[in-house]
Parts: structure tokens; C-alpha cells; sequence
């Protein structure tokens, strides 16, 4: 075969992915809090950015016939006689701002080397310091005795004497190197400890997790009832006591994207954007860009630069804006019955549905709905929430929402006799009565999910 060199034209079709793309794409995906923060940063970056100003309102000048009424009233307000509140004075108003006002609780380790400074003197001090900076926020214990010692340069019994005192304080549980060893500590310093608990807590934990409540019984000699007694004992006790002091730097706002209300039998979907900056480009900056000679070659490429990007911005906006509520919006039409009577009524949907309702791809529906929250009459939820398989009826078609179907096994498994409770097959037995087709493995799958343990577990004997 003879190889030939040739020229030829072809024309094909591609997505370039250019900065401007890119930069669309983003917007689309930031929350209102994310993308609140990418517009200051862009305000103070890009001159041709600037915050449209909203009409003020309008001012209502009230006039009287006795102008001393004014001067008299205004005057009320400047007399400091008044019992009332005094204003501050030069002298007196440093440091008395609304942000010295406020407070917060304190953090795990706060509270416990507050604890330590009182009770422990200063050679212990130093001890308790270390072991309080090596529990972890769900307050156990992350070094052990003997490389404190170690790092300590002190004999390993000090280190466990000092422990000892720590593990008493509170939240009760803090210190433990394990779960048995947390469990025990809260039974011991609430006065609740009995030998068959200590004896459970220290060898038989995972068999009560797995509800192998006649096991133990088997193994204690006792009865199957005295073992379940002591189980609800130990399911009153905190597996990670540290939990209940937050971390203050870690805090979390949630702002809904969007918000549902109902209003005279419909429901009206608005994005909520209302605190984002109105953004406008700048006209005294357009204005310097027409005018000619005005810039170098690279001045003028910045500036045309800066007002395509702040151009780009503003459309984006507008699209992400748009786009957020034809997704909403759709939702709403389509769950409208979750809507009016809650979680049970919840259909399933995917997003090549919504994406075909609203004529966009299934990866901008994507992107649109991801981090973003969505405020309704039945509580707020991530838009991810309403995007779920479904199970099929009695005639094949998916008409309930798996998440639906999790609603019904709770409520069942809620209502049981607790001396019988029903089985995973009893429960997919009862579903199909009201004609929904699940298996007994889907079922035990759906139960999991929610935290429930297997009938035999959940038996009260």
C-alpha cells in the first residue's frame, strides 16, 4: 500500500471549555452564602463591577403649625436626666460595641482544664494539661500512658493518677483510651454501676449491638430480662461525650437558595437572593474605554479584559438565578402531594426528568442542585433530597419514592407489638397489601439505612 501526504478540511463540532465557561459553570454551583462571598471578592477586584443602588424610599416631611414642637421633642431625646438610657459618653464608649456584648460557650478543652485548674495543683497541672490536649473532640483519651510519661519526662503511675482525676471530670466519659472504658466512667460517676453493666460493658458490647440478648443471658446465668434491663441502662449513656461541647471555629450557616410558600392554594417558588449585591458595570469606566487613545496596548487589553469578565458575571447570575428556579419550580409541579401532606407522598424522580422538562443536560440539573437548599412548608431540604429511585406498585409502574417507602417502614416498625415485632418479611408482606413490590432484602436494606436493629434485636422480652 502506498503511503500519500494530503491536505484536507474537516469541520467538527467540540466543546472548548474557555475561562468564561469555566467561570459560569462555578457560579452555578456556589450556594448563596459561597457565591456572596465570590462577589465581594470580585467587587473588589474588577473596576468595572459596581453594587446598582436600590431606590431609597420615599422620605414624608411632617410639618406642624408650632415649629417648637421639633426643636422640644428633639431635645426630649438629647436630655440625659432621663432614667432611661443614658448615651455613651467619650470616656465610657470604647469597647462597649454590640461585638463585646457577645458570648459563647465554652470548648471541650476549656471546660476541662477549667476543671483541672481547681482541682489539681501545679506538678499535676502540667500533667492534665497534656492529656486534655491529646482528647480528641469526642473526648477520648489519643496518646497512651506511657508516651506521656515519655514526652512528660515523669514516672508512668503519675500520669495515671493525674488521668484518673480527669476521667471524673465532666462531661463524664472524657479521657477513656475506648468505648468500654468511656461506658464504665459514666457508670461509675452517675452511681449507676451493677456488676451484670460492668460485666456487659467490659466483655458482651458487641453482642448487645448485635441483639444477642439470649447469649448473654446464656453466658451471665441469668435472665433474659435482667439483660435487657441493663441494655436500656446502657443505651442512656453518651459513646462520644465530647460531642456535646462544639467546636466555635467550626460553625455552619444555613442560608435556603430558595424558598416555597403557599399561598391561596398554590404554591410560589422564589430564589432567595435578596441580600446578594445588584451588580452593574461602572459608566464611568465604559466611558474612558471609548474614548480613544487614551490607554496603552496592554492598559487597554486589561480594561476590555475586566469589563467582558464583569459582563460575564452579571449574565451569569442572571442564568444561575433562572436556572434555580425552573428547577424549583419543576419540583414543586411534580411534588406538589409531598408538599400538601408530607414524606409518604414523595415521588420518585431522577434528574433526566427534570432536565427534559426543562429543556437543560442532565449534569447542569446536576450542578444546579448540588449544595443548594430549598425552604418548604414541610421543613427545609438539600435539592439532592427530592432526586431518588422509586418502587414499583402493583401494576409495575414507579409510582412510590424509596425515601417514601422508608417513611411507611419506620411508622410500621414504630407501631409494632414490641413483644412480636415484625419481621423483614412480615413488613414486605404488609407493603405489598397496599401494593407496593419490595423484596425482604430491600427491606432489611431500607431498615439499616434508618438506624432500626433486626426484629430479633428489637424484641422486649
Amino acid at each position: 500500500m502506498r503511503l500519500v501526504h494530503d491536505i484536507s478540511l474537516e469541520q467538527r463540532q467540540k466543546l472548548m471549555m474557555t475561562p468564561e465557561l469555566r467561570q459560569a459553570i462555578a457560579i452555578l454551583q456556589m450556594s448563596t452564602l459561597e457565591l456572596d462571598e465570590y462577589l465581594s471578592q470580585e467587587l473588589e477586584e474588577n473596576p468595572f463591577l459596581e453594587v446598582r443602588d436600590e431606590p431609597e424610599a420615599l422620605e414624608v416631611e411632617v410639618k406642624t403649625d408650632d415649629e417648637r414642637f421639633d426643636i422640644e421633642w428633639w431635645e426630649y431625646f438629647l436630655d440625659k436626666s432621663d432614667i432611661g438610657y443614658l448615651g455613651p459618653t467619650d470616656s465610657s464608649s470604647e469597647g462597649k460595641g454590640y461585638d463585646n456584648l457577645l458570648t459563647r460557650a465554652p470548648t471541650l478543652h476549656e471546660h476541662l482544664l477549667f476543671q483541672a485548674s481547681i482541682t489539681l495543683d501545679d506538678e499535676e497541672l502540667a500533667v492534665a494539661e497534656f492529656l486534655i490536649g491529646s482528647i480528641d473532640d469526642n473526648g477520648y483519651l489519643g496518646v497512651s500512658v506511657e508516651e506521656a510519661a515519655d514526652l512528660l519526662n515523669v514516672p508512668v503511675t503519675r500520669v495515671e493518677e493525674v488521668l484518673k482525676v480527669v476521667q471524673t471530670f465532666e462531661p463524664y466519659g472524657v479521657g477513656a483510651r475506648n468505648l468500654p472504658e468511656c461506658l464504665h466512667i459514666q457508670l461509675v460517676q452517675t452511681g449507676k454501676i451493677n456488676p451484670i453493666a460492668e460485666k456487659i460493658v467490659k466483655d458482651y458490647l458487641h453482642d448487645l449491638a448485635k441483639g444477642r440478648l439470649a447469649k448473654i443471658a446464656a453466658r451471665l446465668g441469668i435472665t433474659i430480662q435482667d439483660v435487657q434491663n441493663t441494655a436500656d441502662l446502657i443505651r442512656t449513656l453518651d459513646p462520644k461525650p465530647g460531642r456535646r461541647y462544639g467546636n466555635n471555629e467550626d460553625i455552619r450557616y444555613l442560608v435556603p437558595d430558595i424558598i416555597v410558600e403557599k399561598v391561596d392554594n398554590e404554591y410560589i417558588v422564589q430564589v432567595s437572593d435578596g441580600n446578594l449585591p445588584r451588580l452593574m458595570t461602572n459608566q464611568f469606566y465604559q466611558n474612558m474605554l471609548k474614548q480613544p487613545g487614551l490607554f496603552g496596548a496592554d492598559a487597554r487589553k486589561y480594561m476590555e479584559d475586566r469589563f467582558a469578565s464583569a459582563l460575564w458575571v452579571i449574565r451569569s447570575i442572571e442564568h444561575r438565578r433562572l436556572t434555580l428556579y425552573k428547577v424549583a419550580n419543576c419540583i414543586v409541579n411534580i411534588q406538589r402531594e409531598f408538599l400538601d401532606r408530607g414524606v409518604k407522598y414523595l415521588k420518585p424522580l431522577n434528574l433526566k426528568q427534570v432536565a427534559d422538562m426543562i429543556g437543560l443536560h442532565e449534569s447542569t440539573i446536576s450542578r444546579a442542585t448540588t449544595g443548594k437548599y430549598i425552604q418548604t412548608p414541610q421543613g427545609v431540604f438539600e435539592l439532592k433530597y427530592f432526586f431518588g429511585s422509586g418502587v414499583s406498585a402493583a401494576e409495575g409502574v414507579e409510582q412510590y419514592s424509596s425515601r417514601s417507602v422508608k417513611k411507611m417502614i419506620k411508622e410500621m416498625i414504630e407501631a409494632e407489638d414490641v413483644v412480636n415485632p415484625l419481621s423483614d418479611q412480615k413488613i414486605a408482606a404488609e407493603l405489598a397489601k397496599v401494593g407496593i413490590q419490595i423484596s425482604r432484602r430491600t427491606v432489611a436494606k431500607y431498615r439499616t439505612e434508618l438506624g432500626i436493629m433486626s426484629a430479633a434485636a428489637r424484641r422486649r422480652y
